[in-house]
């Protein structure tokens, strides 16, 4: 019992030191879906419908590409044209005195930025699947719902360019006429309920009259059943037979038959 306490207690511990080091992400996305700022949500949005355009229409590895070969084109030639006019390269008198490199300070806080959105993503996804938040994992059914049902008409940079503008838009509609959205909810709720008493209800009917006829029908068969035991033990068990007469032995020896004395023949 007191390492089952110890274990819960560390993982409420672990529970809450992760809510903590995840609730600047939280706040972040809330601000940007709240509109709490327009301008910030406002470029949020641009920005991520911009870039997927920019992934749909834009060849960004060929642009990649190609301006990495005009750059090493430019540099080459310069260096090859100064040594041999100037005989010094254009491009060396460019190099700088110490290459840039990335402070470890700043890989640090780049990963530590892309470890935390991870886990946040993450812990947000199981709230949703273990239904911590009833209304958020009804949402998300219904958004996938409809995703799995759009996919087979719609492109996919069209479904997430159609998934970015509810995620913006719809926090912003509710806020502004939530006293409506909230009273429609409460309706839809109400008759939802009622619905669902009535049903629940015709039910409970069915069922006990099943139940009732079933008692009813278990009554009169075990009735019969008795009234059949009770006729079987007042009948006779068996009939007597009566004994069968056999002929007496005979008591005499038996005689044998007389021959029939010859004739003579009678002479002429």
């Amino acid at each position: 019992m007191a390492d089952s306490g110890a274990v819960n207690g560390h993982s409420k511990a672990a529970n809450g030191s992760t809510g903590e080091s995840l609730a600047p992400y939280r706040s972040l996305f809330s601000h940007l879906f709240s509109w709490e700022n327009p301008r910030d949500s406002a470029v949020a949005y641009v920005s991520v419908v911009a870039s997927i355009a920019a992934v749909r229409y834009l060849s960004l590895v060929r642009w990649a590409l190609g301006l990495s070969w005009m750059v090493l084109a430019t540099t080459v030639a310069a260096e090859v044209a100064g040594k041999a006019v100037l005989n010094n390269g254009l491009a060396s008198q460019l190099r700088p005195r110490e290459y840039y490199t990335l402070p470890r300070e700043a890989f640090d806080r780049l990963v530590s930025e892309a470890h935390g959105l991870i886990n946040f993503l993450l812990v947000e996804a199981q709230r949703i699947v273990f239904v911590e938040n009833v209304y958020a994992s009804s949402a998300a059914f219904v958004v996938t719902l409809l995703s799995s049902l759009l996919i087979k008409v719609l492109p996919y940079w069209v479904l997430a360019i159609v998934a970015t503008t509810i995620a913006f838009f719809a926090p912003l509609i509710y806020s502004r006429n939530q006293e409506f959205i909230d009273q429609q909810l409460k309706s839809a709720a109400d008759v939802i309920g009622a619905q669902t008493a009535q049903v629940r209800d015709a039910a409970q009917k069915q069922a006990d009259h099943l139940a009732s006829v079933s008692k009813q029908y278990a009554g009169d068969y075990t009735e019969k059943v008795h009234e059949i035991l009770r006729t079987r033990s007042l009948s006779p068990s068996a009939a007597k037979k009566s004994p069968v007469d056999f002929p007496s032995p005979p008591t005499e020896e038996p005689k044998a038959a007389e021959q029939p004395a010859p004739q003579e023949p009678i002479v002429a």
